[in-house]
């Protein structure tokens, strides 16, 4: 279900969903990228360090909302953060998700 909601629209909802539980945003693109451009409160976890702050993200205890530049890196944190147990969507590209918001 997932592919269709994304497919068929549905995937604004679901950010508006999380957005009135106050998630949080993950961007977890490379520090550089992040520098040059983010959503004003993401948090930067880049990718490749994210499975070692699983358990701080737990902490926080709030559903997240994954970006990157595409949705290619986030779909990958999402999955990861999921099988951990964390309630996680992709947002996509964070250039896109910023308009969603």
């Amino acid at each position: 279900m997932g592919l269709l909601d994304f497919l068929t629209g549905n995937k604004g909802d679901k950010i508006k969903d999380f957005q009135s539980r106050k998630a949080i945003i993950i961007d977890v693109r490379s520090k550089e990228e992040f520098a040059q451009g983010a959503i004003a409160g993401a948090k930067n976890i880049p990718l490749q360090i994210l499975n070692s702050k699983i358990n701080e993200i737990k902490k926080l205890n709030k559903p997240v909302i994954a970006c990157c530049a595409s949705g290619m890196r986030s779909a990958s944190a999402t999955s990861l953060l999921n099988k951990n147990g964390i309630e996680t969507i992709n947002g996509g590209g964070w250039n896109s998700l910023s308009k969603k918001l």
